[in-house]
């Protein structure tokens, strides 16, 4: 119940995590059928999923599930003893446990709903706000006085007239994931020339869309709201894969352990071992006194 309670408070906070469940498992495992962990996006596990040798795979697989929006299943047990049992659709990672336990582990992504920011008062900005928490989406419909735009946003600016420049100016300093700009072609090319004089980069004012939504020619507000929402939609679509990790948050890198294959977290407490300048890293010491007895054995046999 903790983790799933965790689970919430990230879906609350908009943060991505992955859901991680053990689904079937074989003794000796210390992971249990029904046993739970979170994965956030910079590589930290809540929970209980296994131990030490089952772990590293799923931290890896977890935020790999959050970077590319899929589900997968895994089989992870020592390497050559499933054959050809393994069903469809599960992806097999083989583990050197001395235990000997497997584990089917089912990994599930959460990615956050889209944050939209509708800066402006007019009928069309209300029914446009009203439309996008429909499909879910976090939104703040604001004017220009209070609006502080918020870094990866969908950002649209509908102010028509009020304010429309410094709006928009505020909106590409704070690098939204999608700005659009509400006004007709001329208006908008006019704004986006003042903001060249004042010394905002060609490229950033290239990024706003102008007029925001799809061109359905002369429309009602209702229609307009319907277009850019579409535009909206189709946006995330195109761009659902690309989950930017600020560099803070990113994960530790990781290798594999040459002796048993595992995915290992390079780290300055991890067992390493370094053999013609380069250095290995292993899950135990036990993998890495097998190494140093042979280091050229366990080399070719990945090669």
């Amino acid at each position: 119940m903790k983790v799933l309670n965790q689970a919430a408070m990230l879906a609350e906070q908009g943060e991505p995590f992955a859901l991680a469940t053990v689904v079937w498992r074989r003794g000796p495992s210390s992971g249990q059928q029904g046993s739970r962990a979170i994965i956030t996006a910079d590589g930290e596990l809540h929970g209980w999923i296994g131990g030490a040798c089952a772990e590293p795979t799923v931290l890896r697989e977890g935020r790999q599930a959050i970077e590319d929006g899929n589900s997968r299943l895994l089989l992870l047990g020592p390497p050559g003893q499933f054959g050809t049992t393994v069903a469809e659709g599960m992806t097999v990672v083989p583990i050197s446990c001395q235990s000997e336990g497997a584990l089917e582990v089912y990994i599930e992504p959460v990615r956050p709903a889209p944050y939209l920011m509708v800066v402006g008062s007019s009928p069309m900005a209300r029914t446009l706000s009203e439309l996008a928490v429909v499909l879910d989406w976090n939104v703040d419909l604001v004017n220009v006085p209070d609006f502080t735009p918020a870094p990866g946003a969908f950002i649209v600016v509908a102010t028509q007239g009020h304010g429309d420049e410094d709006a928009v100016e505020r909106a590409i300093a704070a690098r939204p994931a999608y700005l659009g700009l509400v006004a007709s072609a001329k208006r908008g090319q006019a704004i986006l020339g003042y903001l060249a004089d004042r010394g905002v980069a060609r490229g950033d004012l290239d990024r706003v869309r102008v007029p925001a939504g799809l061109d359905l020619g002369k429309t009602t507000h209702e229609e307009m709201a319907v277009a850019i929402l579409a535009e909206l939609v189709k946006f995330k679509a195109e761009h659902a894969k690309r989950i930017v990790v600020p560099p803070q948050h990113q994960a530790p890198p990781t290798a594999t352990d040459p002796v048993c294959g595992m995915a290992v977290t390079v780290s300055e407490s991890a067992p390493s071992f370094t053999h013609e300048g380069e250095t290995y890293y292993f899950c135990c010491p036990g993998c890495r006194t097998a190494f140093s007895k042979s280091p050229e054995s366990f080399m070719e046999a990945t090669r």
